[in-house]
């Protein structure tokens, strides 16, 4: 299923500036998900980060990696987003940022599940510019 940005604001409670994803591209519900995030000079990390030569943090990167979960979980019908149901972030192992994401660029999710046990889900995905891969991790959240 593709969302818009509208769609992705009903699932997720994230606003600017801190909504990572603008569009969903693919779902499979509870199994995978791939999305979007236009990286444009007016993210206001830009401007610290770093003057003169932008780089997006390595942890937004893994904030959007996050987001995009959310919106599959939020998605999937298994949730009643209208009790205003948060997922809350609980770890990250074996994380890597591969490249430098600067201003211009199209920053793409692939993420899938891994396991869920006693509520908590395990989820691992890629962050790619082109076929290129930015950054990798396995996250961990639960509602």
């Amino acid at each position: 299923m593709v969302f818009g940005i509208k769609d992705i604001m009903k699932f997720l409670p994230h606003r600017y500036p801190f909504l990572l994803v603008d569009r969903v591209l693919e779902t499979e519900p509870l199994k995978r998900i791939v999305a979007i995030k236009n990286v444009t000079i007016n993210e206001p990390f830009f401007q610290g980060h770093f003057p003169g030569e932008p780089i997006m943090p390595g942890v937004m990167i893994v904030e959007a990696m996050a987001q995009t979960w959310g919106i599959l979980l939020m998605s999937s019908g298994e949730i009643d987003v209208s009790k205003n149901s948060n997922i809350r972030f609980l770890g990250i192992d074996n994380c890597r940022c591969r490249r430098a994401v600067v201003p211009g660029v199209q920053l793409r999710f692939e993420l899938q599940a891994i396991a869920v046990k006693r509520g908590i889900w395990k989820f691992g995905g890629k962050a790619f510019v082109g076929d290129k891969i930015a950054a990798e991790a396995e996250l961990m959240a639960t509602m």
